[in-house]
């Protein structure tokens, strides 16, 4: 604390009261400087150069698959080193995640990044500044300085992130709320005669009032069985994207119907029969959590109003007979 003390002291004797706010943005200023050419024009691993030469001659050259395609219309291509995971798995973690939260276009992942980047630079700009204008009514300590730059850049930064993931938690919700409608739907629509996949198809229509996020789900199966995707395939693709274990078992139960060659409409029935008991309970589990819920609101808009009016009569004519004892 005395070298940070000392430190303050001949900032600001050199370059005046706003000496260490202007040390700190300059050494945020050179770090940032500094690590950006070092991430552009970062070394290639060479354990990494091996890897790559390895595989590029076991496999021809027309099977290398990238981890995305560049597209000249878009401007953040060039930062796409700097902006996009390099890592495959790390890559694939962000991509999975942003298409539960509804975001699936190619460049996802890119503009996620740019977000966390743009932001936090543009609240550390703006924490800068405020923290000069304190200054200027007031002497702040050095610790409620640095909180006041660097807390909106982290917000900033983790604002992004907060925003998918309330998304992905709302999408994944609304998926498992209309799910025992649409199993009961595409039941009927089996029973009546159509296929699974036109079953999939009437379905998708009829729900997406009220939850277009599995109504995505299932046209986005729909059109991939109709491009001539293997439907086990299509069904995983499902589970991973929609990210809910009430959508897993029910690909799991269609797949397991496929392979055993059972009747389709058995296991639906079966099933969805499992999910509107397992609705009845999650709400039965809610109504019974409610309680204690309310128990902490209760006491504080119950007891008060109550303390008052049984002991307030009291109190009041205890205040009055004291005041005319002192007269």
């Amino acid at each position: 604390m005395e070298f940070i003390s000392s430190l303050q002291q001949m900032l600001t004797d050199q370059l005046g009261p706003f000496g260490p706010i202007l040390a700190v943005g300059i050494l945020g200023l050179f770090l940032v400087l500094l690590t950006v050419p070092i991430l552009m024009h970062k070394k290639a691993d060479p354990l990494d150069r091996l890897k790559g030469a390895s595989r590029n001659t076991a496999e021809p050259a027309e099977k290398t698959q990238k981890l995305r395609t560049a597209s000249n219309k878009d401007k953040l291509e060039k930062y796409s080193s700097f902006l996009e995971p390099q890592d495959e798995e790390e890559y694939s973690a962000v991509r999975l995640k942003l298409i539960q939260a509804g975001y699936r276009s190619k460049t996802a992942v890119r503009t996620y990044h740019f977000l966390q980047f743009a932001l936090g630079a543009i609240m550390l700009f703006i924490g800068i500044i405020y923290t000069l204008l304190q200054s200027s009514t007031a002497d702040p300590t050095t610790q409620s300085m640095m909180m006041s730059i660097l807390g909106p850049g982290v917000v900033g930064y983790m604002g992004p992130k907060y925003w998918v993931t309330k998304r992905q938690q709302k999408r994944q919700e609304e998926i498992v709320n209309g799910f025992p409608d649409a199993l009961d739907m595409m039941l009927v629509c089996v029973e009546a005669g159509q296929s699974l996949d036109q079953s999939i198809v009437r379905v998708s229509r009829e729900i997406r009032a009220g939850f277009p996020a599995l109504a995505d789900e299932f046209e986005t199966v729909a059109y991939e069985m109709k491009a001539g995707k293997d439907r086990i395939t299509v069904l995983r693709d499902m589970s991973e994207r929609a990210g809910v274990p009430d959508v897993s078992s029910f690909v799991t139960v269609l797949i397991q119907s496929a392979s055993f060659g059972t009747s389709v409409a058995d296991a639906l029935r079966v099933y969805a029969s499992e999910m509107r008991d397992k609705r009845v309970m999650r709400a039965e589990e809610k109504a019974n959590t409610l309680p204690t819920k309310m128990t902490l609101a209760t006491m504080m808009l119950t007891l008060p109003p109550l303390l008052i009016i049984l002991i307030g009569p009291s109190i009041y004519e205890i205040a009055k007979t004291l005041g005319s004892a002192n007269f």
